[in-house]
């Protein structure tokens, strides 16, 4: 899938004022992960499965509301 075709989702856990933002777009088979700031970068590429892993990881000892 082409850059232009990928739909940019900010994280809402988002620094708005200082703009540090990371973003994400889910492919059918890759999630690309940037820099807001700097969108011209190349992204990170990942698997699906991956991302699922790293984002659980995240996850893990979060208090539960």
């Amino acid at each position: 899938m082409q850059d232009s075709q990928l739909t940019w989702v900010k994280s809402s856990y988002s620094n708005e004022p200082q703009g540090e933002c990371v973003e994400c777009a889910l492919g059918a088979e890759r999630v690309q992960v940037r820099d807001s700031k700097d969108p011209e970068r190349p992204p990170i590429s990942m698997s699906r499965a991956a991302w699922t892993a790293f984002t659980a990881a995240l996850d893990v000892g979060r208090p539960r509301p």
